[in-house]
């Protein structure tokens, strides 16, 4: 089975510093560019997180701040990652929940204007768990009859990724092989941001997925209370989740000046 593509899509992994998306940071990251014409590249980086790596996610990865010390940063990487990535689709592992939320974390702190409107994504694990509920490792066994060598090293994880989502395609003849469709069908729920704070309800509308204010509507939250909007943007809330949020609050002020 080979993936039907009309552009590339990037399938990519992180190894972090830990999960908090708005605070921790990258230590790896690989990337397998696939082609609409089969084509395929991939990169791999050690990244310096500028910040000290836990014992407990050392334990997980194996990478340690010796190994990182002398590896550029990721404001080093950002045009080199942005620029492999940009007018691809994105696929991954757990990746909606985690990866392409510190992804984004990781852009914008650097000053890249990274923006998912135009680029849909493809959870491979939500697929898995919809299908069979089982892990990485298990999975790749699953579907591909092969044990998972070096789990949680970036590289490997992200071309198990890419070789399950293929097994995937062989094995469910439902699933359509179409990457829009695949990534509506991998995504748990809607969001508006990607940290899951903004929601849509039933009819497209814009719902905080949080707090006191959670099933309510953004644009009659911010009127009834203004300060709600300055609240979030000075806590702390993923910068993409800001960005989003301020979108939301221009495209109402732009309606109401037209």
């Amino acid at each position: 089975m080979t993936l039907t593509l009309t552009r590339p899509i990037c399938f990519f992994d992180l190894e972090t510093t830990g999960t908090n998306v708005a605070k921790d940071r990258i230590v790896e990251i690989s990337i397998l560019k696939v082609y609409p014409n089969g084509n395929k590249e991939s990169k791999t980086w050690l990244v310096n997180p500028e910040m000290a790596i836990p014992k407990e996610s050392y334990d997980i990865h194996g990478i340690s701040n010796e190994k990182v010390a002398n590896e550029p940063t990721f404001k080093e990487l950002s045009k080199e990652v942005y620029q492999m990535i940009k007018e691809c689709d994105l696929g991954g592992f757990n990746s909606d929940r985690f990866d392409i939320p510190l992804l984004a974390e990781e852009m914008l702190r650097v000053g890249v204007d990274f923006d998912m409107k135009n680029m849909v994504s493809i959870d491979v694990q939500t697929i898995f768990h919809k299908m069979e509920k089982r892990t990485l490792g298990a999975a790749y066994k699953f579907y591909c009859n092969k044990d998972l060598v070096d789990a949680h090293s970036a590289e490997a994880d992200t071309l198990a990724t890419y070789e399950i989502l293929l097994a995937q395609l062989d094995r469910y003849p439902d699933l359509e092989n179409n990457v829009k469709k695949l990534a509506e069908f991998s995504t748990h729920r809607r969001f508006v941001d990607l940290a899951g704070f903004i929601g849509l309800d039933d009819d497209g509308n814009e719902i905080f997925a949080f707090g006191k204010h959670k099933g309510k509507g953004v644009h009659e939250v911010l009127e009834k209370e203004p300060g709600y909007f300055g609240w979030i943007l000075n806590a702390d809330f993923p910068l993409y989740t800001k960005k989003v949020l301020t979108q939301i609050k221009l495209s109402k002020l732009n309606n109401k000046l037209g």
